[in-house]
Protein backbone atom coordinates (compact mmCIF):
# COMPACT_ATOMS: atom_id res chain seq x y z
CA UNK A 1 0.00 0.00 0.00
CA UNK A 2 1.47 3.37 -0.97
CA UNK A 3 1.29 6.53 1.10
CA UNK A 4 -0.11 9.68 -0.54
CA UNK A 5 2.57 12.34 -0.87
CA UNK A 6 3.02 15.48 -2.98
CA UNK A 7 6.82 15.84 -2.95
CA UNK A 8 7.69 12.16 -3.26
CA UNK A 9 6.12 9.76 -5.77
CA UNK A 10 3.61 7.50 -4.00
CA UNK A 11 5.36 4.41 -5.39
CA UNK A 12 8.49 5.27 -3.40
CA UNK A 13 6.66 5.08 -0.04
CA UNK A 14 5.18 2.07 1.75
CA UNK A 15 3.00 2.15 4.84
CA UNK A 16 4.41 -0.32 7.39
CA UNK A 17 1.86 0.63 10.05
CA UNK A 18 -1.33 2.68 9.87
CA UNK A 19 -2.30 4.57 13.02
CA UNK A 20 -5.66 4.09 14.70
CA UNK A 21 -7.53 7.39 14.60
CA UNK A 22 -8.81 8.88 17.85
CA UNK A 23 -11.05 11.95 18.08
CA UNK A 24 -9.12 13.43 21.02
CA UNK A 25 -5.65 12.58 19.71
CA UNK A 26 -3.37 15.53 18.97
CA UNK A 27 -1.16 15.35 15.89
CA UNK A 28 2.46 15.08 17.03
CA UNK A 29 5.85 15.66 15.35
CA UNK A 30 7.38 13.67 12.50
CA UNK A 31 10.53 11.65 13.26
CA UNK A 32 12.81 10.36 10.49
CA UNK A 33 14.79 7.35 11.70
CA UNK A 34 17.82 7.57 9.42
CA UNK A 35 19.72 4.34 8.85
CA UNK A 36 20.94 3.60 5.34
CA UNK A 37 20.74 7.00 3.68
CA UNK A 38 23.01 9.24 5.72
CA UNK A 39 22.73 12.52 3.84
CA UNK A 40 20.81 15.79 3.77
CA UNK A 41 20.90 16.39 0.03
CA UNK A 42 18.87 14.29 -2.44
CA UNK A 43 17.28 12.16 0.29
CA UNK A 44 13.71 11.09 -0.53
CA UNK A 45 13.09 9.89 3.05
CA UNK A 46 14.05 13.28 4.54
CA UNK A 47 12.10 15.14 1.84
CA UNK A 48 9.05 12.99 2.67
CA UNK A 49 9.41 13.52 6.44
CA UNK A 50 9.61 17.32 6.03
CA UNK A 51 6.71 17.34 3.58
CA UNK A 52 4.51 15.35 5.95
CA UNK A 53 5.45 17.68 8.81
CA UNK A 54 4.45 20.69 6.64
CA UNK A 55 1.08 19.14 5.85
CA UNK A 56 0.32 18.52 9.53
CA UNK A 57 1.92 21.83 10.64
CA UNK A 58 4.17 19.97 13.12
CA UNK A 59 7.95 19.93 13.74
CA UNK A 60 10.33 17.31 12.33
CA UNK A 61 13.49 15.69 13.73
CA UNK A 62 16.07 13.18 12.52
CA UNK A 63 17.09 10.27 14.79
CA UNK A 64 20.04 7.94 14.24
CA UNK A 65 20.79 4.83 16.26
CA UNK A 66 24.40 3.70 16.57
CA UNK A 67 24.52 -0.07 16.97
CA UNK A 68 27.45 -1.06 19.18
CA UNK A 69 27.90 -4.12 16.97
CA UNK A 70 26.64 -4.30 13.39
CA UNK A 71 27.77 -7.31 11.39
CA UNK A 72 31.42 -7.04 12.41
CA UNK A 73 32.02 -3.37 11.52
CA UNK A 74 35.34 -2.03 12.89
CA UNK A 75 37.14 1.34 13.13
CA UNK A 76 37.46 1.43 9.33
CA UNK A 77 33.72 1.42 8.69
CA UNK A 78 32.41 3.08 11.87
CA UNK A 79 35.00 5.88 11.80
CA UNK A 80 34.04 6.74 8.21
CA UNK A 81 30.34 6.64 9.07
CA UNK A 82 30.61 8.77 12.24
CA UNK A 83 32.76 11.43 10.60
CA UNK A 84 30.12 11.71 7.89
CA UNK A 85 27.33 11.91 10.48
CA UNK A 86 29.15 14.68 12.37
CA UNK A 87 29.06 16.80 9.19
CA UNK A 88 25.42 15.85 8.57
CA UNK A 89 24.48 16.88 12.13
CA UNK A 90 25.97 20.35 11.62
CA UNK A 91 24.35 20.78 8.19
CA UNK A 92 20.91 19.68 9.37
CA UNK A 93 20.82 21.96 12.40
CA UNK A 94 22.65 25.03 11.07
CA UNK A 95 21.42 25.09 7.46
CA UNK A 96 18.00 23.47 7.75
CA UNK A 97 17.01 24.01 11.42
CA UNK A 98 16.20 20.31 11.83
CA UNK A 99 17.38 18.75 15.12
CA UNK A 100 19.48 15.57 15.04
CA UNK A 101 19.34 12.98 17.83
CA UNK A 102 21.92 10.23 18.24
CA UNK A 103 21.09 7.10 20.25
CA UNK A 104 23.14 4.06 21.20
CA UNK A 105 21.93 0.54 21.86
CA UNK A 106 19.13 -1.43 20.24
CA UNK A 107 17.01 0.60 17.85
CA UNK A 108 14.06 -1.62 18.86
CA UNK A 109 14.29 0.17 22.24
CA UNK A 110 15.69 3.63 21.48
CA UNK A 111 13.49 4.60 18.50
CA UNK A 112 10.08 3.67 20.05
CA UNK A 113 11.18 5.37 23.30
CA UNK A 114 12.04 8.58 21.45
CA UNK A 115 8.81 8.47 19.42
CA UNK A 116 6.89 8.11 22.69
CA UNK A 117 8.85 10.85 24.52
CA UNK A 118 8.30 13.47 21.83
CA UNK A 119 4.72 12.37 21.11
CA UNK A 120 5.38 11.76 17.39
CA UNK A 121 2.48 10.73 15.17
CA UNK A 122 4.56 9.68 12.16
CA UNK A 123 7.81 7.73 12.00
CA UNK A 124 9.56 7.77 8.60
CA UNK A 125 12.37 5.33 7.88
CA UNK A 126 14.59 4.63 4.88
CA UNK A 127 14.80 1.20 3.26
CA UNK A 128 17.27 -1.66 3.66
CA UNK A 129 16.77 -5.23 2.44
CA UNK A 130 19.05 -6.72 5.12
CA UNK A 131 17.48 -9.21 7.51
CA UNK A 132 18.61 -7.53 10.74
CA UNK A 133 17.16 -4.15 9.76
CA UNK A 134 13.86 -5.62 8.61
CA UNK A 135 13.46 -7.58 11.87
CA UNK A 136 14.21 -4.38 13.77
CA UNK A 137 11.47 -2.52 11.86
CA UNK A 138 8.97 -5.29 12.54
CA UNK A 139 9.73 -5.00 16.26
CA UNK A 140 9.45 -1.20 16.18
CA UNK A 141 6.03 -1.52 14.50
CA UNK A 142 4.91 -3.66 17.46
CA UNK A 143 6.39 -1.38 20.13
CA UNK A 144 5.22 2.05 19.05
CA UNK A 145 1.77 3.26 20.08
CA UNK A 146 -1.19 2.39 17.87
CA UNK A 147 -1.57 6.16 17.30
CA UNK A 148 1.73 6.20 15.35
CA UNK A 149 1.92 5.67 11.58
CA UNK A 150 5.15 4.27 10.07
CA UNK A 151 6.26 5.01 6.48
CA UNK A 152 9.19 3.34 4.74
CA UNK A 153 10.79 5.28 1.86
CA UNK A 154 13.20 3.69 -0.62
CA UNK A 155 15.72 6.54 -0.80
CA UNK A 156 18.55 4.23 -1.85
CA UNK A 157 17.45 2.79 -5.19
CA UNK A 158 16.65 4.87 -8.26
CA UNK A 159 13.63 2.66 -8.99
CA UNK A 160 12.11 1.65 -5.62
CA UNK A 161 12.68 -2.04 -4.98
CA UNK A 162 8.99 -2.96 -4.80
CA UNK A 163 8.21 -0.91 -7.93
CA UNK A 164 10.99 -2.56 -9.96
CA UNK A 165 9.86 -6.13 -9.27
CA UNK A 166 7.53 -8.04 -6.97
CA UNK A 167 9.64 -11.21 -7.02
CA UNK A 168 13.14 -12.65 -6.84
CA UNK A 169 14.81 -11.99 -10.20
CA UNK A 170 17.01 -14.64 -11.79
CA UNK A 171 19.67 -12.35 -13.25
CA UNK A 172 20.53 -8.88 -14.55
CA UNK A 173 18.91 -9.93 -17.83
CA UNK A 174 15.52 -10.47 -16.20
CA UNK A 175 15.47 -7.26 -14.12
CA UNK A 176 17.10 -4.86 -16.60
CA UNK A 177 14.05 -4.26 -18.79
CA UNK A 178 11.81 -3.86 -15.71
CA UNK A 179 14.09 -1.17 -14.28
CA UNK A 180 14.60 0.59 -17.62
CA UNK A 181 10.84 0.71 -18.15
CA UNK A 182 10.42 2.58 -14.83
CA UNK A 183 13.40 4.94 -15.18
CA UNK A 184 11.46 7.75 -16.95
CA UNK A 185 9.08 7.83 -13.97
CA UNK A 186 11.70 7.67 -11.20
CA UNK A 187 14.96 9.08 -12.57
CA UNK A 188 13.90 12.70 -12.01
CA UNK A 189 15.45 15.78 -10.43
CA UNK A 190 14.97 16.15 -6.67
CA UNK A 191 12.80 18.92 -5.22
CA UNK A 192 14.43 21.44 -2.87
CA UNK A 193 14.39 20.48 0.80
CA UNK A 194 12.04 22.97 2.44
CA UNK A 195 12.81 24.45 5.88
CA UNK A 196 10.45 23.24 8.64
CA UNK A 197 7.34 25.40 9.13
CA UNK A 198 7.10 24.60 12.84
CA UNK A 199 10.16 24.68 15.08
CA UNK A 200 11.10 21.78 17.33
CA UNK A 201 10.23 22.50 20.96
CA UNK A 202 13.19 21.95 23.26
CA UNK A 203 16.82 21.47 22.35
CA UNK A 204 18.54 18.47 20.84
CA UNK A 205 21.02 16.73 23.10
CA UNK A 206 24.70 17.59 22.84
CA UNK A 207 26.77 14.97 21.00
CA UNK A 208 30.43 14.62 21.93
CA UNK A 209 31.57 13.50 18.48
CA UNK A 210 35.28 13.53 19.32
CA UNK A 211 34.88 11.17 22.29
CA UNK A 212 32.52 8.92 20.38
CA UNK A 213 34.85 8.63 17.38
CA UNK A 214 37.87 8.04 19.66
CA UNK A 215 35.99 5.24 21.45
CA UNK A 216 34.97 3.56 18.19
CA UNK A 217 38.51 3.80 16.80
CA UNK A 218 39.94 2.29 19.98
CA UNK A 219 37.48 -0.61 20.11
CA UNK A 220 37.80 -1.39 16.39
CA UNK A 221 41.54 -0.72 16.08
CA UNK A 222 42.12 -4.22 14.67
CA UNK A 223 40.95 -2.84 11.29
CA UNK A 224 42.23 0.76 11.14
CA UNK A 225 40.76 3.59 9.10
CA UNK A 226 41.78 4.28 5.51
CA UNK A 227 42.94 7.66 4.21
CA UNK A 228 42.23 7.50 0.47
CA UNK A 229 38.61 8.59 0.78
CA UNK A 230 37.40 11.44 2.94
CA UNK A 231 33.96 10.90 4.50
CA UNK A 232 30.87 13.07 4.07
CA UNK A 233 28.49 14.46 1.47
CA UNK A 234 30.80 17.24 0.30
CA UNK A 235 33.67 14.79 -0.29
CA UNK A 236 31.30 12.43 -2.12
CA UNK A 237 30.28 15.17 -4.56
CA UNK A 238 33.96 16.02 -5.06
CA UNK A 239 34.66 12.39 -6.06
CA UNK A 240 31.72 12.49 -8.48
CA UNK A 241 32.07 16.00 -9.95
CA UNK A 242 35.31 17.55 -8.63
CA UNK A 243 37.39 19.78 -10.89
CA UNK A 244 40.68 18.11 -9.88
CA UNK A 245 39.97 14.38 -10.07
CA UNK A 246 36.19 13.94 -10.25
CA UNK A 247 34.97 10.71 -11.82
CA UNK A 248 32.52 12.26 -14.30
CA UNK A 249 34.68 15.34 -14.94
CA UNK A 250 38.16 13.79 -15.25
CA UNK A 251 38.14 9.98 -15.21
CA UNK A 252 35.00 8.79 -17.00
CA UNK A 253 36.48 8.40 -20.49
CA UNK A 254 38.54 5.30 -19.64
CA UNK A 255 35.92 3.64 -17.42
CA UNK A 256 34.65 0.97 -19.83
CA UNK A 257 38.20 -0.38 -20.34
CA UNK A 258 40.06 0.51 -17.14
CA UNK A 259 37.43 -0.75 -14.66
CA UNK A 260 38.46 -4.36 -15.33
CA UNK A 261 42.18 -3.72 -14.79
CA UNK A 262 43.25 -4.28 -11.15
CA UNK A 263 46.35 -2.14 -11.80
CA UNK A 264 44.15 0.91 -12.40
CA UNK A 265 42.16 1.50 -9.20
CA UNK A 266 41.54 5.11 -10.29
CA UNK A 267 39.78 3.70 -13.33
CA UNK A 268 36.88 2.88 -10.99
CA UNK A 269 34.48 5.58 -9.83
CA UNK A 270 35.59 5.43 -6.16
CA UNK A 271 31.97 6.08 -5.12
CA UNK A 272 31.14 2.78 -3.42
CA UNK A 273 31.95 3.90 0.18
CA UNK A 274 29.68 6.92 -0.27
CA UNK A 275 26.90 4.91 -1.90
CA UNK A 276 27.10 2.25 0.81
CA UNK A 277 26.75 4.75 3.68
CA UNK A 278 24.22 6.79 1.74
CA UNK A 279 26.48 9.87 1.75
CA UNK A 280 25.59 10.33 -1.92
CA UNK A 281 22.45 9.36 -3.82
CA UNK A 282 22.74 6.86 -6.67
CA UNK A 283 20.03 8.91 -8.35
CA UNK A 284 22.22 12.05 -8.21
CA UNK A 285 25.12 10.07 -9.75
CA UNK A 286 22.82 8.79 -12.51
CA UNK A 287 21.37 12.25 -13.25
CA UNK A 288 24.83 13.80 -13.56
CA UNK A 289 26.08 10.90 -15.72
CA UNK A 290 23.04 11.07 -18.00
CA UNK A 291 23.59 14.81 -18.55
CA UNK A 292 27.00 14.14 -20.17
CA UNK A 293 26.18 10.89 -22.00
CA UNK A 294 26.83 12.47 -25.43
CA UNK A 295 30.50 12.93 -24.50
CA UNK A 296 31.18 9.25 -23.58
CA UNK A 297 28.11 7.09 -24.32
CA UNK A 298 29.87 3.75 -23.84
CA UNK A 299 31.42 4.72 -20.48
CA UNK A 300 28.18 6.28 -19.18
CA UNK A 301 26.16 3.21 -20.18
CA UNK A 302 28.64 0.89 -18.43
CA UNK A 303 28.58 3.09 -15.30
CA UNK A 304 24.76 3.29 -15.21
CA UNK A 305 24.52 -0.50 -15.64
CA UNK A 306 26.68 -0.98 -12.51
CA UNK A 307 25.11 1.91 -10.59
CA UNK A 308 21.46 1.06 -11.19
CA UNK A 309 20.87 -2.41 -12.67
CA UNK A 310 23.55 -4.37 -10.76
CA UNK A 311 23.08 -2.54 -7.44
CA UNK A 312 19.31 -2.85 -7.56
CA UNK A 313 19.59 -6.52 -8.57
CA UNK A 314 21.60 -7.07 -5.35
CA UNK A 315 18.89 -5.36 -3.28
CA UNK A 316 16.27 -7.50 -5.04
CA UNK A 317 18.16 -10.68 -4.12
CA UNK A 318 18.61 -9.77 -0.45
CA UNK A 319 14.97 -8.65 -0.12
CA UNK A 320 13.25 -11.58 -1.81
CA UNK A 321 15.72 -14.32 -0.80
CA UNK A 322 15.77 -14.68 3.02
CA UNK A 323 18.85 -16.96 2.77
CA UNK A 324 20.90 -14.37 0.88
CA UNK A 325 24.08 -15.32 2.76
CA UNK A 326 23.92 -19.12 2.77
CA UNK A 327 23.98 -22.10 0.42
CA UNK A 328 20.20 -22.34 0.88
CA UNK A 329 19.93 -19.12 -1.11
CA UNK A 330 21.60 -20.58 -4.21
CA UNK A 331 19.59 -21.80 -7.19
CA UNK A 332 18.79 -25.52 -7.09
CA UNK A 333 21.23 -26.41 -9.91
CA UNK A 334 24.08 -24.68 -8.04
CA UNK A 335 23.28 -26.29 -4.68
CA UNK A 336 23.19 -29.71 -6.33
CA UNK A 337 26.48 -29.30 -8.21
CA UNK A 338 28.27 -27.88 -5.15
CA UNK A 339 27.07 -30.72 -2.92
CA UNK A 340 27.97 -33.32 -5.58
CA UNK A 341 31.56 -32.02 -5.42
CA UNK A 342 31.72 -31.01 -1.73
CA UNK A 343 34.05 -33.90 -0.87
CA UNK A 344 36.32 -33.68 -3.93
CA UNK A 345 40.01 -33.79 -3.10
CA UNK A 346 41.59 -30.33 -2.69
CA UNK A 347 45.25 -29.61 -3.38
CA UNK A 348 45.29 -27.13 -0.47
CA UNK A 349 43.09 -26.69 2.59
CA UNK A 350 43.54 -23.38 4.43
CA UNK A 351 41.99 -22.24 7.72
CA UNK A 352 40.15 -18.95 8.12
CA UNK A 353 43.17 -17.59 10.03
CA UNK A 354 45.61 -18.55 7.25
CA UNK A 355 43.41 -16.93 4.63
CA UNK A 356 42.96 -13.78 6.70
CA UNK A 357 46.74 -13.46 7.05
CA UNK A 358 47.27 -14.14 3.30
CA UNK A 359 49.31 -17.28 4.02
CA UNK A 360 48.61 -19.28 0.87
CA UNK A 361 50.86 -20.67 -1.88
CA UNK A 362 49.29 -18.30 -4.44
CA UNK A 363 51.02 -14.86 -4.52
CA UNK A 364 48.19 -13.34 -6.60
CA UNK A 365 45.52 -14.41 -4.11
CA UNK A 366 47.66 -13.19 -1.20
CA UNK A 367 47.98 -9.81 -2.92
CA UNK A 368 44.19 -9.53 -3.36
CA UNK A 369 43.59 -10.31 0.33
CA UNK A 370 46.25 -7.81 1.38
CA UNK A 371 44.84 -5.13 -0.94
CA UNK A 372 41.59 -5.43 1.01
CA UNK A 373 43.38 -5.37 4.39
CA UNK A 374 45.59 -2.37 3.53
CA UNK A 375 43.32 -0.37 1.22
CA UNK A 376 39.84 -1.28 2.46
CA UNK A 377 38.76 -2.06 -1.09
CA UNK A 378 39.66 -5.00 -3.28
CA UNK A 379 39.39 -4.47 -7.02
CA UNK A 380 36.13 -5.96 -8.34
CA UNK A 381 37.84 -8.31 -10.80
CA UNK A 382 40.13 -9.62 -8.05
CA UNK A 383 37.22 -10.12 -5.67
CA UNK A 384 35.80 -12.75 -8.04
CA UNK A 385 39.11 -14.62 -8.23
CA UNK A 386 39.60 -14.24 -4.45
CA UNK A 387 36.22 -15.76 -3.52
CA UNK A 388 36.47 -18.61 -6.05
CA UNK A 389 39.86 -19.63 -4.66
CA UNK A 390 38.35 -19.73 -1.15
CA UNK A 391 35.84 -22.26 -2.55
CA UNK A 392 38.76 -24.28 -3.94
CA UNK A 393 40.80 -24.19 -0.71
CA UNK A 394 38.24 -24.85 2.06
CA UNK A 395 36.44 -27.96 3.24
CA UNK A 396 33.20 -27.24 1.39
CA UNK A 397 30.96 -24.55 -0.10
CA UNK A 398 29.29 -23.59 3.23
CA UNK A 399 32.66 -22.88 4.85
CA UNK A 400 33.88 -21.02 1.74
CA UNK A 401 30.85 -18.75 1.73
CA UNK A 402 31.05 -18.10 5.48
CA UNK A 403 34.75 -17.15 5.29
CA UNK A 404 34.39 -14.95 2.21
CA UNK A 405 31.49 -13.00 3.80
CA UNK A 406 33.36 -12.69 7.12
CA UNK A 407 36.50 -11.27 5.45
CA UNK A 408 34.51 -9.01 3.12
CA UNK A 409 32.47 -7.54 5.99
CA UNK A 410 35.51 -7.07 8.22
CA UNK A 411 37.91 -5.35 5.81
CA UNK A 412 35.92 -3.76 2.97
CA UNK A 413 34.94 -0.16 3.67
CA UNK A 414 31.64 -1.01 1.92
CA UNK A 415 31.16 -4.43 3.53
CA UNK A 416 27.85 -5.55 5.10
CA UNK A 417 26.14 -4.47 1.88
CA UNK A 418 23.80 -6.30 -0.55
CA UNK A 419 26.50 -5.90 -3.23
CA UNK A 420 29.01 -7.70 -0.99
CA UNK A 421 26.67 -10.58 -0.15
CA UNK A 422 25.69 -11.01 -3.80
CA UNK A 423 29.33 -10.78 -4.92
CA UNK A 424 30.22 -13.70 -2.62
CA UNK A 425 27.08 -15.62 -3.62
CA UNK A 426 27.87 -15.10 -7.34
CA UNK A 427 31.46 -16.30 -6.95
CA UNK A 428 30.81 -19.28 -4.67
CA UNK A 429 27.20 -20.24 -5.44
CA UNK A 430 26.62 -19.10 -9.02
CA UNK A 431 23.82 -16.67 -8.13
CA UNK A 432 22.80 -14.53 -11.14
CA UNK A 433 25.12 -16.69 -13.27
CA UNK A 434 24.65 -19.85 -15.33
CA UNK A 435 26.03 -23.38 -15.24
CA UNK A 436 29.41 -23.93 -16.92
CA UNK A 437 31.46 -26.96 -17.91
CA UNK A 438 31.65 -29.39 -14.97
CA UNK A 439 34.99 -29.77 -13.19
CA UNK A 440 36.26 -30.99 -9.78
CA UNK A 441 35.33 -28.98 -6.64
CA UNK A 442 33.49 -26.25 -8.62
CA UNK A 443 31.05 -28.56 -10.38
CA UNK A 444 29.21 -26.26 -12.81
CA UNK A 445 30.11 -23.03 -10.97
CA UNK A 446 32.14 -20.64 -13.14
CA UNK A 447 35.86 -21.28 -12.72
CA UNK A 448 38.72 -18.76 -12.56
CA UNK A 449 42.44 -19.45 -12.33
CA UNK A 450 45.86 -17.81 -12.21
CA UNK A 451 46.58 -18.43 -15.91
CA UNK A 452 43.33 -16.69 -16.89
CA UNK A 453 44.30 -13.65 -14.80
CA UNK A 454 47.74 -13.52 -16.46
CA UNK A 455 46.04 -13.31 -19.85
CA UNK A 456 43.91 -10.36 -18.73
CA UNK A 457 46.35 -8.11 -16.84
CA UNK A 458 49.90 -7.72 -15.51
CA UNK A 459 49.77 -10.08 -12.51
CA UNK A 460 53.33 -9.31 -11.36
CA UNK A 461 52.60 -5.57 -11.60
CA UNK A 462 49.51 -6.00 -9.41
CA UNK A 463 51.46 -7.99 -6.78
CA UNK A 464 54.14 -5.27 -6.75
CA UNK A 465 51.45 -2.55 -6.44
CA UNK A 466 49.94 -4.24 -3.36
CA UNK A 467 53.40 -4.64 -1.83
CA UNK A 468 53.92 -0.88 -2.18
CA UNK A 469 50.54 -0.31 -0.49
CA UNK A 470 51.72 -2.40 2.47
CA UNK A 471 55.02 -0.55 2.73
CA UNK A 472 53.25 2.83 2.68
CA UNK A 473 50.80 1.64 5.34
CA UNK A 474 53.69 0.44 7.53
CA UNK A 475 55.57 3.75 7.22
CA UNK A 476 52.45 5.72 8.16
CA UNK A 477 51.82 3.48 11.18
CA UNK A 478 55.44 3.88 12.35
CA UNK A 479 55.24 7.67 11.89
CA UNK A 480 52.01 7.80 13.92
CA UNK A 481 53.55 5.71 16.73
CA UNK A 482 56.57 8.02 16.74
CA UNK A 483 54.39 11.11 17.08
CA UNK A 484 52.42 9.54 19.92
CA UNK A 485 55.65 8.59 21.73
CA UNK A 486 56.88 12.19 21.43
CA UNK A 487 53.58 13.51 22.81
CA UNK A 488 53.87 11.21 25.81
CA UNK A 489 57.41 12.39 26.49
CA UNK A 490 56.57 16.12 26.37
Amino acid sequence: MAANSAAVQPGRVRILKEASKSAGQNVGPVVYWMFRDQRVRDNWALIHAVEQAHKANVPVAVAFNLFDQFLGAKARQLGFMLRGLRQLHRDLEETHQIPFFLFRGNAEDTIPNFVSECGASLLVTDFSPLREVRKCKEEICKRVSDFVTIHEVDAHNVVPLWAASEKLEYSARTIRSKINKKLPEYLIEFPMLQPPVTKWVGTSRLIDWDSLIDEVLRKGAEVPEIDWCEPGEKAAMEVLMGSKNGFLTKRLKGYSLDRNNPLKPRGLSGLSPYLHFGQISAQRCALEARSIRKLCPEAVDAFVEELIVRRELADNFCFYQPHYDSLQGAWEWARKTLMDHAFDKREHIYTKEQLEKAQTADPLWNASQLEMVYYGKMHGFMRMYWAKKILEWTRGPEEALEISIYLNNKYEIDGRDPNGYVGCMWSVCGVHDQGWKERPIFGKIRYMNYAGCKRKFDVDGYIAYVKRLGETKKRKAESLLGRKAKELCT
